[in-house]
């Protein structure tokens, strides 16, 4: 292990969002950590990212083969990997990284089963190593100003939680179209966008889940509800299809040169097509979740995450034995199909930049007191920037989610999964003794 001022990274997974990586370890925060490698099955993207290197004023960075990991920490010296691959591989890099000194940063999900979290957890006690997962809602300041008031007592023992998410028509069909889409590779939206959601109760409440029931299904997307909804046009693939022309689900990666150079001009490598049909076969992650939560602490959490909405955002409550905190969040309420100023690639989210939250305390026996606290410059609304800034930068303020927090996180999105499977409530103990199936 290098114990040098500045330490020596890895990149593995080098799509779209690793991006945010290789630019804070060639920019603000190359005083701090060295990109030393880059890893991909995919020799295209891995260019893509070299062009951010070069374009800061560095030589390129070594490239490796995705079978090549292994030899690849040893050669390069590396101190810490950074793993942004498809969720259901996350166990094998992080296990191999440990084994072989490496500290880890994961993009979340940890991993997607219970096979992968065991394998996590033997080769940290094993090797010591650290695991950090990449839960930048926490790094939000709204979200940290929760946590504080919680821990303050604001609203006595917490008695429940209410989170309902939304993810708007574009944000929502994105996972429809990408790798996402398949249980197998992703876990389903439950393990791997609500382990967000998950971890920030975790947090917020000091708790861990005990018992989940969960209910859901594929109600608005695929080829079946498509049609039956009428809102279903008839093409693979957004590129080059001229029936997803006038179709404000169509991704149209042509649009922008960053995903023409990233997926297009990758494909010859890997076949990978990032621009599927939302309203296509294969699809086997549902839209629409129910989820109730018991902890540990006896709290309960009512969860429901709907990836069909007009409007993307969120509510929060959490009610207690001395009051309430109601917190809303509009990160996006201006859907509008087709190409515009906020959103120029046809079908891609929209950049979160407006923002509105209202943080309301109304303890027992008094007026509603409104809690100033501003929404974060760039992504996450500011997670990201101050993620990095501790990640990166190692700055210790206490937040930093480790492989117990990805593991937390993980089990109640598995359970709930496990829970539609079934029918009835998983005990969290339960499911990882194997008692249920």
């Amino acid at each position: 292990m290098n114990h040098t001022t500045q330490r020596r990274y890895a990149i593995v997974g080098t799509g779209s969002r690793a991006r945010m990586y290789t630019r804070a370890l060639t920019g603000g925060h190359r005083r701090h950590g060295a990109l030393v490698a880059l890893c991909d099955t995919n020799a295209t993207r891995m260019a893509v990212h070299n062009r951010i290197v070069t374009e800061a004023g560095l030589d390129p960075v070594p490239t490796h083969h995705a079978d090549d990991f292994a030899r690849m920490l040893v050669e390069r010296a590396v101190d810490e990997v950074i793993v942004c691959t498809v969720d259901h591989t996350h166990a094998d890099y992080i296990v191999t990284a440990l084994e072989h000194g490496a500290d880890v940063i994961t993009e979340k999900p940890m991993t997607t089963d219970l096979e992968g979290l065991r394998r996590i957890e033997e080769a940290r006690e094993r090797t010591g190593g650290r695991v950090t997962v990449g839960f930048n809602y926490r790094y939000n300041p709204v979200h940290r100003k929760v946590r504080e008031l919680i821990a303050e007592g604001a609203v006595g023992e917490v008695g429940s939680v209410h989170f309902e998410w939304l993810l708007d028509l574009r944000h929502g069909a994105d996972y429809f179209r990408r790798w996402h889409r398949d249980k197998t590779r992703s876990g389903g939206l439950l393990v791997h966008k609500a382990s967000h959601h998950f971890d920030l109760v975790n947090w917020w409440i000091g708790a861990r889940p005990d018992e989940v029931f969960a209910s859901g299904r594929l109600f608005f997307y695929g080829e079946e509800n498509g049609r039956r909804h009428g809102v279903a046009a008839d093409y693979e693939r957004g590129h080059g299809a001229d029936t997803a022309q006038d179709d404000p689900f169509a991704l149209h990666l042509a649009d922008s040169p960053d995903l023409t150079a990233l997926y297009l001009d990758a494909e010859h490598e890997d076949g990978y097509r990032r621009d599927l049909n939302v309203f296509g076969p294969g699809i086997t992650i549902e839209d629409d979740m129910s989820v109730l939560v018991r902890y540990d602490t006896g709290a309960r959490l009512t969860y429901h995450l709907t990836a069909y909405a007009p409007w993307e955002g969120y509510r929060l409550t959490i009610t207690g034995s001395r009051g309430r905190l109601e917190l809303d969040m509009v990160e996006f309420d201006r859907t509008t199909p087709g190409r515009d100023e906020t959103n120029p690639v046809r079908g891609m989210p929209a950049p979160k930049e407006d923002t509105v939250s209202r943080l309301l305390l109304r303890r027992h026996w008094q007026a509603p007191q409104e809690i100033s606290v501003e929404v974060g410059e760039g992504g996450h609304g500011g997670g990201d920037t101050a993620m990095l800034d501790a990640l990166l930068g190692r700055v210790d303020d206490g937040i930093r989610p480790d492989h117990a927090d990805g593991g937390n996180a993980l089990l109640t999105g598995l359970a709930a999964n496990a829970s539609m499977a079934s029918g009835a409530p998983v005990r969290v103990a339960d499911l990882r003794a194997g008692k249920t199936g």
